[in-house]
């Protein structure tokens, strides 16, 4: 029984080399998924602000930057875009 060790070598690199491509695209789409998710639980926090706050004249426009926004950085993200509405509104 003969190992053509140059196979073997061959097989090695080709398996370090799919891993770190695997590696490579792996981490991005992890990245997206979790912007994904951010973005989805910052938009359900803005539907409920803005059903509860209605009733006190608090609303925010729900687009993609503001649940990002929000989704990032929870509460503060809320008060900051409350703030930056009121700055605007104020001018």
């Amino acid at each position: 029984m003969h190992i053509d060790y140059a196979a073997v070598i061959a097989y090695a690199f080709g398996l370090i080399l799919l891993y770190m491509l695997g590696r490579v695209l792996i981490v991005p789409l992890k990245l997206v998924l979790k912007l994904v998710y951010n973005a989805i639980i910052g938009g359900v926090v803005l539907v409920i602000l803005n059903f509860f706050g209605g009733y006190m004249g608090l609303s925010i426009a729900i687009n993609p930057i503001t649940a990002l926004l929000v989704g990032f950085l929870g509460v503060p993200g809320i008060i900051l875009l409350l703030i930056i509405k009121y700055i605007l509104s104020a001018g």
